[in-house]
């Protein structure tokens, strides 16, 4: 007899913020495949919704989509998308807080709306959504995990990125303060920081070559992927092979990260 694949996620079910696209639909398609079922979050119902969900289906997993806006306080959205969540899809014990934004200008330029709703997207959403399902799965004793999406700019400080730098620092350590939190009881949290990955907030690389070029140096593996490589991380964070990883971020970055200086090319 066979032991269970410490990836299955089959039985599960994922509610995913941000998640008809970028990363947030790499994460919702890899957790589908792992056997989880799936509800995503979105701004609203459009092509890339509904080729998320139909990419999910194809794993012969439930689906779902419910919209909300979380850009603004959480008390104006969280008691609607519970009770929307509740009804489509009943019973969440994976909660994936990707939904995250990326609006900076020049520090002396910026004003504090940009700024508050940078951090509500990119950190409150988070923090009081997690809150919600963990009072749930303490009452009900269900080991729920938690997954945020964070970033390299968690660690890494990119120029004029003020707003964002600081809000996925907040996410780093916001990881590890509710892994000392929840993990007493039962709860994992943990994070996925990627690099410079294709999605929609990063399109500027697809429209100049030397963006692109000037990335790839900066990447000891030379690759700007798109977010499919953000998915096998995120199925291992939920998973039982990561049992014992409480309050981690997870770099997926192609070893940017590790790289103090990149060497300058011959060419140059």
């Amino acid at each position: 007899m066979t032991s269970k694949n410490p990836f299955d996620l089959s039985g599960r079910r994922a509610l995913v913020t941000g998640g008809t696209q970028g990363v947030g639909a790499a994460i919702a398609q890899a957790v589908a495949a792992a056997g989880a079922d799936v509800l995503l979050v979105g701004l609203r119902r459009d092509d890339s919704a509904d080729q998320t969900l139909q990419a999910c289906r194809t794993h012969g997993v439930q689906a779902e989509l419910v919209t909300a806006d979380l850009s603004g306080e959480p008390s104006t959205w969280l008691d609607t998308l519970i009770r929307d969540a509740d009804a489509v899809m009943p019973d969440i014990d994976l909660l994936v807080n990707n939904v995250g934004t990326f609006m900076d200008v020049p520090f002396l330029e910026m004003d504090f709306a940009t700024y508050q709703m940078t951090m509500n997207l990119n950190v409150a959403a988070g923090y009081f959504l997690t809150q919600a399902f963990a009072r749930r799965w303490v009452s009900g004793n269900v080991s729920g995990r938690v997954l945020f999406t964070g970033s390299i700019n968690g660690f890494l400080a990119e120029p004029d990125h003020t707003a964002y730098d600081a809000s996925k620092g907040a996410v780093a350590a916001l990881v590890r303060s509710l892994c000392v939190s929840l993990a007493p009881h039962g709860i994992r949290v943990n994070s996925m920081a990627p690099g410079l990955v294709r999605t929609p907030l990063t399109d500027v690389v697809n429209h100049s070559s030397a963006m692109e070029s000037w990335m790839e140096l900066h990447t000891p593996n030379g690759n700007v992927p798109g977010p499919e490589v953000c998915g096998g991380a995120a199925v291992f964070l939920l998973s039982d092979a990561a049992q014992h990883v409480h309050g981690q971020t997870m770099l997926v970055d192609g070893g940017m990260s590790a790289w103090q200086q990149p060497d300058v090319p011959d060419r140059w």
